[in-house]
């Protein structure tokens, strides 16, 4: 719309006398500014015109050489669906030609589209176009072609696609064409390891199984009996065991590592105990060696 609005303005422009406004002004940046629109107006009426193909011709030959069947191509109007055979070959020409100028072109891009509406497959093919706008494509189904879609027992749709900076873009439907199914593909080698793979089923540990309470009872009375046994023996010693002011602390913490440990039996981690049992046992120590020089 833009494009289409200037090149209306610029041309409306220079039909105003432009070749007395460029001939008789005196400013030269009146006249500098009157060429430049001159040119903007001739470079976007170029930018409107379209590209069409003349000369279209589709054939197809038989392994030996000859012509099974010859087709003129005049779009829109399709001729009816070309059928194409596995040792068969498909040669299709046509010319690209600016109308406007009457004069055949050279695009910057061209492209064939095989599309399958069946099962929604699309491919494309480029195509190379001499500079004095020819161009010629062939498909031999022994090698075909990287872009060629996967067939099926659907004609494929074949459409030509003009691109150019200096052209506006066109596309023009040429003809459907039937050809041999395709093969199911090999598999490849690492289609494996992106398929979908089994369920990952996590095994967890069994939860721990406690003793019977008496079991715990029996072996928890065999750990106390040999204290019980050094509270019996320690009254039959010659020596005073009173606890004092020396001995009475050191007696009490090492009830306390017995607690500690109780403790981490129960529910403490190892991590905690080795923190506590830091601080315990160096308290521990010291009072045991002041316990130690009451004796």
């Amino acid at each position: 719309m833009f494009l289409a609005r200037l090149n209306t303005t610029c041309q409306k422009f220079y039909n105003y006398k432009l070749d007395h406004l460029v001939s008789h002004s005196s400013n030269p940046i009146m006249r500098l500014t009157i060429a430049a629109l001159s040119l903007v107006s001739l470079l976007v009426a170029h930018v409107d015109a379209k590209l069409t193909i003349t000369s279209g011709k589709v054939a197809i030959n038989a392994a030996h050489g000859t012509t099974v069947r010859t087709e003129n191509l005049n779009p829109p109007k399709k001729p009816k669906t070309l059928v194409l055979g596995q040792d068969e070959g498909l040669r299709l020409t046509f010319t690209v030609h600016d109308d406007e100028k009457d004069v055949d072109v050279q695009p910057h891009q061209t492209f064939l589209r095989f599309w399958d509406e069946k099962t929604e497959e699309e491919g494309i093919v480029p195509i190379k176009v001499a500079k004095d706008g020819k161009a010629k494509f062939t498909l031999n189904l022994r090698k075909p072609p990287v872009g060629l879609p996967p067939t099926s027992d659907h004609p494929l749709n074949v459409t030509l696609l003009l691109g150019s900076y200096t052209y506006t873009s066109n596309s023009f439907p040429l003809f459907d064409i039937s050809l041999p199914p395709s093969g199911t593909p090999p598999p490849h080698p690492e289609e494996s390891q992106y398929a979908p793979q089994p369920e990952i089923f996590h095994t967890f540990r069994a939860e721990q199984k406690h003793p019977f309470k008496v079991v715990s009872l029996i072996f928890a009375a065999l750990a106390v009996t040999p204290w019980a046994i050094l509270l019996a023996l320690l009254s039959n010693l010659p020596i005073s065991m009173k606890p004092d002011s020396r001995t009475a602390p050191f007696i009490g913490l090492l009830t306390a590592v017995e607690g500690l440990l109780l403790w981490y039996w129960v529910d403490l981690k190892i991590y905690q105990v080795l923190a506590y049992g830091a601080v315990l046992g160096l308290v521990t120590a010291a009072a045991g060696k002041r316990a130690l020089s009451a004796l």
